[in-house]
């Protein structure tokens, strides 16, 4: 006697069906997504990713490395960096006739927006404290990337900084450039 309500399917007809649904989803995702971006975008993607890995690493060297053991503010940017760099340069070398990639659309400029608020902020952080740039890129990321309404954006960016100020600054005692 069985215990579920319904008629019961044999397995090979749930096969099937799981079979129609993985084939349908792969074709609307294939028609949502954009054409596939050439050789000549792939080498334009890796030579700017190359040129961003080869300034953190200059950049990375100005804070000083320091030791495994005393690491220095540069260190990590420095490991960073010099995996950007060397992924950039196997995309150069490799990449060119790779699949999987998408020409650029608004969206990649709205990823460019979102790092060039990220680069605002470091510019920012040593002259006036983490808060206020903190704030400026959360706004930014949710309301003008992220399509949120302003209630939203104010709670929740707010409501971040707070939880950022709480644990870099009052749990982890980290010396952050700070307004007060």
């Amino acid at each position: 006697m069985s215990t579920t309500s319904g008629p019961e399917r044999p397995p090979a007809a749930e096969a099937d069906i799981l079979e129609e649904l993985k084939a349908e989803l792969a074709h609307d995702l294939e028609e949502e997504r954009p054409p596939h971006a050439g050789p000549l975008a792939q080498v334009a993607a890796g030579l700017v990713t190359l040129a961003i890995g080869i300034a953190g690493v200059a950049l990375s060297l100005g804070f000083g490395l320091g030791s495994l053991t005393q690491p220095g503010p540069g260190l990590w940017p420095f490991v960073v960096s010099v995996a950007v760099t060397a992924l950039s340069l196997a995309q150069l070398a490799f990449g060119r006739e790779a699949q999987d990639t998408e020409t650029f659309t608004r969206s990649s400029a709205l990823t460019a927006l979102g790092v060039l608020t990220l680069v605002g902020l470091a510019a920012l952080l040593p002259i006036i404290g983490f808060e206020v740039p903190a704030l400026l890129v959360m706004v930014i990321w949710l309301r003008f990337l992220g399509g949120e309404s302003w209630r939203t954006t104010a709670v929740v960016s707010v409501v971040t900084v707070a939880a950022f100020y709480a644990l870099f600054v009052l749990a982890l005692s980290i010396p952050l450039p700070r307004l007060i």
